[in-house]
C-alpha cells in the first residue's frame, strides 16, 4: 500500500484552496520553478475573466428559524458592562436594540455576522439601575413580530456561585440544545474574529479570555469567576478546553474520554468517560483513570480555582488527539464525524488531520464575485501559542486509512441525561447511574459518513465546492494560495523564534525522541521543534509549484479567460507565480539579535535544507536553510549534538518524500 500522504497528492481539488499536482509524488520545488524564476522581471499577461454571478441575495422576508437572545452577565449591576447577543439559524437582514427603560432607546446593530449560524451584538458600558430590553427586529414590510427579552440591573453583583460540595466540578442546571449550539458557534467566531487580511496569533489562550471585547462571557457569573491563571492548550486541548469553559459558564453537562493514539494499526479508542457531574468514573472496579482537583474550603474563589485547576490538570493531561480520530462508526468517543454541508461547517466544529493535529473552525466568510470562500480556523501549538489559519490542502491534511483513524470534520456529542446503567462491551462498564451520556449516531441528525465516501479527492472537492460554489478566475485563485503558503511561513516564524529563545536560556539541549514520536512527544522537543508544521510547509511549497499546471489539467474547474489557450493560461500563471515569489518578503530574528529578510523564493529554494531544520537545538540560521560560509549563517553559535544530526538524516526520507511514518 502507498503512504497515507501520498494519497493525499492522489489528485488536486476543485478550488486554489485545495490546489494540488495530480500526481501520487509530489513535484519537487527544484523541478519545474527554476525556469519559472528566470522569468520574473517579465509581467504576467492580463488574462480577461469573465466576471462570476454575483451570490444570490437572501430573501429579506425568509423564516429566520429560532432566534436567541442571550444577556451577559448573568447578573449585570448598576454602571458595568452589559452585552447582548441574538443569534438565528438562517441568512436575514435584521436589527439588535437594546432600549435603557424609561430612557429610550439605547444601542443598536444591523451588522450580522457569522454563517450560519448568524448574529448581531450590541453592548452598553455602563447600565443603569433600571429594567433593559432588547429587541431583535425585521423589516416592517415583512409583518414579522420582534422577539423581546428583558434583564433587570440590580445595584450589586450576587456573590459568584460556591464550589460544588457533592465531588462534581459544577452543577448543570440547562442542556445542550440547537439554540445553545447556535450560541456556542456565536461565541467561538466573535472570541477570535479579526480582518480576512490579519493572522492573528496569541501568547496563549487567557489573553483571549480575557478580552471582554472578544469573550462575551467575561465575567459572566461574576467580577470573581476569572480564571486567574495563564491557560496555554495544545492543538488537542484547545477544542476541550473551549468547550469546558462555554460550559462551565452556562451550567451546562460536559464530559471527555482518555483515548487511546490508535498504535497497532488501529484506530484510537476511548475508555473512560468523565463528566461534570462524576469527573472520576469507576471502570472495572479500579481508581479513576485521573486525578480531580479540590479547592481549599476558605478559597474565597473556590469555584473557579477548581475549574482553573481541572483545565490544567485533570482535563490537560487527558486530552490528546487521539480523540478525534476515532473510528467514524465510533458511538464511544467524544467527537463524531458531520455530513458536509454549510449547516455543519459552523465556528466551534473542529478539524482532526490524520497525523494528531487539531484544529478549530472559527469562521466562514462566503464567496464573492472577486474572492473565494474561505473558512478560517484556530490551533493551539506545543508553545502555548492559539492561531488563526485559513483551510486549504496545505495546512489540513486529509488521509483515508483505518490505521490512522478517521479524519475531517467533526463535532462534540451533545450529552443528555441518563439515569440508567450501561455497559461497552470491550471498554468495561460506565459508572453506574451516571448523570449523562453522549448521544449515538442514530440520534444525530447531522452524523454522515460522506467525507469518506469519495476518497481524498472527493472530500477536497466537496469542501471547495461548499466554499465556492462558482468556478474560481485561476489567477485569484493561485493568488489566494499564495497568500495561504505566506501565512504558513509567517507562522512558522514565530515558532521558530521561541526555539531561540529557548537557546539563549542556556538550559540543556532538548531530547531527541526515537523514529515517529519526534511528531508527538513531550518536554522541551514538543514545545519547541517543528517537524510536523515543516512537513506541512514542504507540503504547502509543493502545491504552490504545482498550481499552474494544475488548472492546465483541469481548467474545467475554472472560468478560463477569453482567447487564451490552457498552454498560454499556464505560462501566465507561472510567470504569475515567479513574480509573487521575488515580491513577498519575510524576515526572523538570527541569533545575535539582527534581523535577516528572505524572500518567499528563497523559501521555495530551500526546501531541501529545510527537510532537517525542525530541531530545536540548531541555531536559527539552520532552521531557514542558511548555507555555512554565508553572511546570513555567521551569526550561528549553536548546533544540534552530532546524533541527532545522525537521526534527521535517518529520517529525511519522510519529509523529502512528504510523507509522515506510521506509528
Amino acid at each position: 500500500m502507498h503512504s497515507p500522504l501520498a494519497s493525499v497528492w492522489a489528485c488536486a481539488a476543485s478550488s486554489a484552496l485545495f490546489a494540488v499536482a495530480c500526481s501520487r509524488t509530489p513535484a519537487r520545488p527544484s523541478s519545474g520553478i527554476a525556469s519559472v524564476v528566470d522569468a520574473a522581471p517579465h509581467e504576467a499577461p492580463v488574462a480577461v475573466v469573465p466576471p462570476a454571478p454575483p451570490p444570490p441575495r437572501a430573501d429579506p422576508c425568509a423564516d429566520p428559524g429560532e432566534v436567541t437572545l442571550f444577556f451577559s452577565p448573568e447578573h449585570p449591576v448598576r454602571g458595568g458592562p452589559v452585552r447582548v447577543v441574538a443569534v438565528v439559524d438562517h441568512e436575514v437582514p435584521g436589527q439588535l436594540s437594546l432600549a435603557d427603560g424609561d430612557a429610550g432607546p439605547g444601542p443598536s446593530s444591523v451588522e450580522r455576522h457569522g454563517g450560519p449560524p448568524y448574529f448581531w451584538f450590541v453592548a452598553m458600558d455602563s447600565a443603569p439601575l433600571r429594567k433593559l430590553t432588547a429587541t431583535f427586529s425585521r423589516d416592517a414590510s415583512c409583518n414579522a413580530a420582534p422577539k423581546t427579552k428583558e434583564l433587570k440591573v440590580g445595584p450589586t453583583a450576587p456573590p459568584p456561585p460556591p464550589a460544588p460540595t457533592d465531588g462534581s466540578l459544577w452543577a448543570a442546571h440547562s442542556s445542550w440544545s440547537s439554540s445553545m449550539e447556535n450560541l456556542y458557534s456565536a461565541w467561538i467566531e466573535k472570541l477570535f474574529d479579526a480582518p480576512v487580511g490579519e493572522q492573528p496569533t496569541w501568547p496563549e489562550l487567557d489573553k483571549v479570555l480575557r478580552d471582554p471585547a472578544r469573550n462575551f462571557l467575561f465575567d459572566h457569573l461574576g467580577p470573581d469567576d476569572s480564571l486567574g491563571m495563564t491557560v496555554r492548550p495544545d492543538c488537542a486541548d484547545l477544542p476541550y478546553f473551549l468547550r469546558a469553559y462555554f460550559a462551565n459558564k452556562l451550567a451546562l453537562p460536559f464530559g471527555w474520554s482518555h483515548c487511546t493514539r490508535g498504535e497497532g494499526g488501529g484506530a484510537p479508542r476511548c475508555d473512560a468517560f468523565g463528566t461534570n457531574r462524576e469527573p472520576s468514573p469507576v471502570i472495572d472496579g479500579g481508581p479513576p483513570p485521573w486525578p480531580v482537583p479540590r479547592p481549599k474550603d476558605d478559597d474565597p474563589n473556590a469555584r473557579a480555582r477548581l475549574f482553573g485547576d481541572f483545565l490544567h490538570t485533570t482535563l490537560a493531561d487527558s486530552a490528546q488527539s487521539g480523540a478525534a480520530r476515532t473510528a467514524a462508526d465510533d458511538d464511544e468517543s467524544d467527537y463524531y464525524p458531520v455530513k458536509l454541508s454549510t449547516e455543519t461547517l459552523r465556528p466551534g466544529t473542529i478539524y482532526a488531520d490524520p497525523y494528531g493535529h487539531v484544529l478549530v473552525v472559527a469562521k466562514r466568510i462566503a464567496q464573492t464575485p472577486d474572492a473565494a470562500g474561505i473558512l478560517f480556523a484556530v490551533d493551539g501549538q506545543p508553545d502555548g501559542t492559539v492561531g488563526r489559519k485559513r483551510f486549504w490542502q496545505g495546512n489540513f491534511l486529509f488521509a483515508i486509512d483505518p490505521s490512522l483513524g478517521s479524519a475531517g470534520f467533526k463535532r462534540f456529542r451533545p450529552l443528555v441525561r441518563d439515569g440508567t446503567s450501561q455497559a461497552s462491551p470491550g471498554r468495561g462498564p460506565h459508572q453506574a447511574g451516571r448523570t449523562y451520556r453522549r448521544k449515538k449516531n442514530a440520534e444525530l441528525p447531522d452524523f454522515g459518513l460522506d467525507q469518506y465516501a469519495a476518497g481524498v479527492e472527493g472530500f477536497y472537492d466537496a469542501v471547495s465546492d461548499l466554499l465556492s460554489p462558482s468556478p474560481l478566475d485561476p489567477t485569484r485563485a493561485l493568488l489566494e494560495t499564495m497568500q495561504a503558503l505566506e501565512e504558513q511561513v509567517d507562522t512558522r516564524v514565530l515558532s521558530v523564534d521561541n526555539g531561540r529563545r529557548f537557546l539563549e536560556t542556556d538550559k540543556p539541549a532538548a531530547e531527541m525522541p526515537e523514529g515517529a514520536k519526534i511528531f508527538e512527544t513531550t518536554g522541551s522537543w514538543e514545545d519547541f521543534s517543528t517537524p510536523s508544521r515543516d512537513l506541512r510547509m514542504l507540503i504547502a511549497i509543493d502545491i504552490v509549484g504545482a498550481f499552474p499546471a494544475h488548472v492546465a489539467k483541469r481548467p474545467s474547474m475554472y472560468r478560463m479567460p477569453a482567447n487564451r489557450s490552457t498552454a498560454d493560461l499556464e505560462h501566465d500563471l507561472e510567470l504569475t507565480v515567479a513574480k509573487e515569489l521575488s515580491t513577498r518578503k519575510l524576515s526572523y530574528t538570527r541569533s545575535d539579535g539582527s534581523k535577516w529578510e528572505l524572500r518567499l523564493q528563497d523559501v521555495m529554494d530551500r526546501a531541501v535544507a529545510l527537510e532537517m531544520a525542525y530541531d530545536p537545538n540548531d541555531c536559527v540560521e539552520l532552521r531557514w536553510g542558511a548555507k555555512e560560509g554565508t553572511d546570513e549563517a555567521s551569526t550561528c553559535v549553536k548546533h544540534a549534538p552530532p546524533e541527532q544530526h545522525a537521526r534527521m538524516t535517518e529520517y529525511r526520507s519522510w519529509f523529502h518524500e512528504r510523507r509522515r511514518p506510521p506509528r
